[in-house]
């Protein structure tokens, strides 16, 4: 499949790459489906990927792998948010944040309260919110990426 994007351009899907969201995300229920890409022009490594909607162009959204950033990250999630994304095995679980990536980048920040979790076996997803102070909403970044990005990891 091909998907016009604003961030990229013309990109190609596999279709079996799609990623269903049944109650789509928090703020964009209409929006179920989804591609995880990356900017081709940093590689694969690069911690940042594009969660970019099918159904909207215009709608992409940078996440990453929260455990980048808080080794310590392991939000308590209650079993019935899980349940729309069929049997999950830990070596089939993807957990995302999302990235907020302002005009500053010294304020970039990821949203652990507000995690988004995939069964990379039935390419079903949700995106749940963490009652817990622990994690923050804006849990800023850059220097730790900066950190990364001198140490080679």
């Amino acid at each position: 499949m091909k998907i016009t994007t604003r961030v990229f351009g013309e990109i190609e899907v596999d279709d079996n790459k799609i990623i269903h969201f049944p109650s789509g995300i928090i703020g964009f229920p209409e929006m179920t489906d989804f591609a995880l890409v990356y900017d081709e022009e940093k590689g694969k490594d690069t911690p940042i990927r594009w969660l970019q909607s099918v159904q909207e162009a215009g709608f992409a959204m940078p996440v990453m792998d929260p455990l980048l950033v808080a080794k310590d990250y392991n939000p308590e999630v209650e079993d019935d948010h899980l349940i729309p994304l069929g049997k999950m095995k830990g070596e089939d679980t993807l957990v995302l944040v999302t990235v907020t990536v302002p005009k500053d980048l010294s304020q970039m920040s990821v949203n652990l309260q507000a995690p988004i979790i995939i069964n990379a076996d039935s390419k079903k997803a949700t995106q749940i919110i963490v009652n817990s102070e622990k994690y923050p909403i804006k849990y800023y970044i850059y220097d730790i990426l900066q950190r990364m990005k001198e140490e080679g990891e």
